[in-house]
């Protein structure tokens, strides 16, 4: 559903939209809801790191492990 939004910005900042619009054939409102998009998936994006950080440091790691060596010996494992 479309849904009309007045934004009040200055002028010289329309025109250099219009502009930008014109250049890659886009509209105004287009444009800005592309950008509107975007601060979406941006924010979408912020919450998996979000989630990423609070688990870090949540696995203890070896450093007496090689870890390839290990991968590798599985794999030989898995395939014979």
């Amino acid at each position: 559903m479309e849904t009309k939004l007045t934004l009040k910005l200055d002028k010289e900042t329309i025109e250099q939209a219009k502009k930008y619009a014109r250049q890659n054939d886009l509209s105004l409102s287009k444009m800005v809801e592309k950008y509107f998009e975007s601060l979406n998936n941006n924010l979408d994006k912020n919450k998996n790191t979000k989630l990423v950080n609070e688990l870090s440091g949540i696995i203890k790691i070896n450093e007496k492990i090689d870890y390839k060596d290990e991968r590798m010996n599985r794999l030989v494992e898995k395939y014979k």
